[in-house]
């Protein structure tokens, strides 16, 4: 499940936008929503980032794909 998620002043991670089940989904509603030029992606433990940056570089968002540990597989 891709989360997507405002700059809300305080937290990257601030406002819940929406939620999608591609990663193209979210990037859709990300141009819609949101005024960014740069993206950067970059892998965690914890899941999948895609950062999304204004003209000079300022927060303005992120795309998150939570990781799906399974076990026992």
């Amino acid at each position: 499940m891709w989360k997507l998620y405002k700059y809300n002043g305080h937290y990257i991670m601030g406002d819940l936008i929406s939620s999608h089940k591609t990663e193209s989904a979210a990037m859709k509603k990300a141009k819609k929503e949101l005024t960014f030029k740069h993206t950067e992606k970059e892998k965690k433990s914890t899941g999948l980032y895609i950062w999304l940056d204004d003209q000079n570089h300022a927060p303005v968002g992120v795309i998150f794909q939570k990781k799906n540990d399974k076990k026992g597989v």
